[in-house]
């Protein structure tokens, strides 16, 4: 049995240094993430994997996983985290009750509950010691209280939203020099996305479209041909459907099609207002789907 874990080591160690080349920044780290089978295995890894960003390898035998990421994009916390919201506890987060109980029979491993957890599953017995048990939960409810009032109102994704549909009526009305100021208001409203208040579903596609996004939004910014704008906003369309279907919206989004130009792009509005051709072919086009 320990020359079997021994060559699982060396194999998780040399699957780690494949990926630490194809990572920039890599920073590698061993961390212990509760388990069973090989669906937990399959699920830990796809969950904590990123493309270019983030790699995971979870032995079921020992339960101790590599990470292996880019220090510049991700850390150990983001990783363990989207790990726990599939249902997989570490010694950093705990997974959900309910998502835990959704797992498959054999994927329910037997859990620790001796640590004490806040309810965004971060560990705090390193809190306790000395303290008596009426600090401690005072401290936990300044804490709690602290937390509440940090955390941000609105979606994480608000300004880039705002900026989007902005960029998008300006080229309604054929406008390249304001369609020019938009594209440059929302390259700096992606540089500004802080990507620790974007839950685990948008982290995931956040690190997927960040730089398509970015990309695109430049182009626009850079140049005032109206047909060019038009062409780099059918791609950054695209990636904000797929950024924004993983949000939860206050009102209505209404992803739209203009089969002339066999795009897409989003709204506020369920009325039709075609962006590539503006006031040619306005009413040109139809609603696919409503993002709520």
């Amino acid at each position: 049995m320990k020359s079997i874990s021994k060559i699982m080591a060396v194999m998780m160690l040399l699957v780690s240094l494949i990926y630490t080349a194809q990572i920039k920044n890599a920073k590698t780290e061993t961390v212990k993430i509760s388990g069973n089978c090989d669906m937990c295995k399959s699920t830990i890894e796809k969950t904590g994997n990123v493309k270019n960003v983030a790699k995971v390898n979870w032995d079921k035998e020992t339960k101790m996983a590599t990470l292996t990421y880019d220090a510049s994009k991700t850390d150990q916390q983001e990783i363990l985290k989207r790990i726990a919201q599939a249902g997989y506890d570490s010694d950093s987060f705990y997974a959900p009750d309910d998502v835990y109980a959704k797992l498959p029979s054999c994927c329910q491993y037997k859990r620790n509950k001796t640590t004490t957890m806040d309810g965004h599953g971060h560990d705090h017995s390193a809190m306790k010691g000395s303290m008596s048990n009426e600090q401690d939960h005072s401290s936990m409810s300044d804490h709690s209280s602290m937390t509440q009032k940090s955390k941000p109102t609105g979606s994480p994704l608000q300004s880039i939203q705002n900026s989007y549909f902005s960029l998008k009526n300006a080229l309604v009305k054929s406008d390249a020099k304001t369609a020019s100021g938009r594209g440059k208001e929302l390259t700096d409203a992606i540089t500004a996305i802080k990507m620790d208040e974007l839950s685990a579903t948008e982290h995931d596609v956040w690190m997927e479209v960040m730089k398509s996004l970015n990309s695109d939004a430049s182009a626009i910014a850079q140049t005032q041909d109206i047909k060019k704008q038009r062409e780099a906003f059918k791609s950054l369309s695209k990636n904000m459907y797929e950024l924004l279907k993983t949000s939860k919206h206050s009102a209505p989004i209404y992803y739209q099609y203009c089969p002339m130009q066999d795009a897409n792009w989003l709204s506020t509005e369920s009325t039709i207002k075609n962006p590539y051709y503006g006031a040619q072919m306005l009413t040109c086009g139809n609603t696919v789907e409503t993002l709520k």
